[in-house]
C-alpha cells in the first residue's frame, strides 16, 4: 500500500471525514451534509423515504431513540403498506429531521477512565446511551460517546 502525500492531512486539529467531524476530543455530524438533507421537502413516495431513512440512519449513533422516532416511516417502507403521510409519519420526519440538525457531539471513549449506561425500554424500542465523564477545559463534563436503539416487533 502506498500513501499520497497530497491527499495527508497532519497537525489538524479536526478533521472532516465521511460525513463526519473528527476531533481528538470528539465526532460529530458534518452540518453541511445536514443540511442539504433539512433542505429537502417532504418525501413524496417509498423511494424518497427510504433514501431519507437511509441518510438519517448513518448517523443514528448521534441520536437517542433512533429506531422508536423512525418507526412510522419504516412501516411505511414494508412491501404491502400503502404510501400515505398521516400525522404521525410527518411528525416522525420533522422529528428526524429536528434530531438531525441538533445531533450532539459524541465524545470520544477514553479507556481508563469509567463508563455509565444509561438503558431504556419503551413497548416499541430499546434505547441506550454510552456516556463518560471527561474533563474538558479542566471541568469534569459528563457527555455521549453513543446511543444505541432498536425497534420491538410485535410477535
Amino acid at each position: 500500500m502506498k500513501i499520497s502525500p497530497k491527499k495527508c492531512h497532519f497537525g489538524f486539529k479536526e478533521l472532516k471525514a465521511l460525513g463526519h467531524v473528527v476531533s481528538v476530543l470528539s465526532l460529530g455530524s458534518d452540518k453541511n451534509k445536514v443540511a442539504a438533507v433539512l433542505l429537502k421537502p417532504m418525501p413524496q413516495n417509498k423511494k424518497e423515504i427510504q433514501s431519507f431513512l437511509g441518510f438519517a440512519g448513518y448517523y443514528r449513533k448521534h441520536i437517542k431513540d433512533f429506531a422508536s422516532i423512525a418507526r412510522p416511516l419504516y412501516k411505511l417502507c414494508d412491501k404491502d403498506t400503502v404510501f400515505e403521510m398521516n400525522v404521525d409519519r410527518v411528525k416522525a420526519f420533522e422529528s428526524l429531521r429536528q434530531a438531525l440538525n441538533t445531533a450532539p457531539l459524541l465524545l470520544m471513549p477514553d479507556l481508563k477512565l469509567p463508563f455509565k449506561l444509561y438503558i431504556d425500554e419503551s413497548g416499541d424500542g430499546l434505547g441506550a446511551a454510552l456516556h463518560q465523564v471527561q474533563m474538558i477545559n479542566d471541568k469534569p463534563v459528563e457527555g455521549p460517546i453513543c446511543f444505541l436503539s432498536r425497534q420491538i416487533k410485535p410477535a
